[in-house]
């Protein structure tokens, strides 16, 4: 398991930010936590495996599509701060991001 560092965290949140307002063409001050990545930015889960690609070739991640999807079949990131917290957890735990939660 990576570090999560305050520094990382801020890093990701903005990352994740840059992403959806450039991608849905949104003014990043029009952007918040609440935002719906479906019903605001009319995003969709294309977006996010984009995004992943960004954040593993940024850091290093060892992550499966396989995964993610597995996760966010239980999780879904239906909103930026749900994007967020998942990017988080996928740097965090990569691949095991699938136990997360479990006992």
């Amino acid at each position: 398991m990576r570090e999560l560092t305050s520094e990382i965290k801020k890093e990701i949140r903005d990352i994740v930010y840059d992403f959806f307002s450039e991608e849905c063409e949104v003014d990043i001050n029009e952007l918040n936590d609440n935002t719906s990545v479906v019903d605001d930015l009319d995003g969709d889960s294309l977006m996010l495996i984009e995004l992943v690609d960004i954040l593993k070739k940024k850091y290093s991640l060892n992550i499966q599509l396989q995964s993610i999807g597995k996760y966010l079949l239980k999780n879904p990131a239906e909103t930026l701060e749900k994007v967020v917290q998942t990017t988080y957890l996928l740097y965090e735990y990569e691949n095991d991001i699938t136990n997360v939660g479990e006992k």
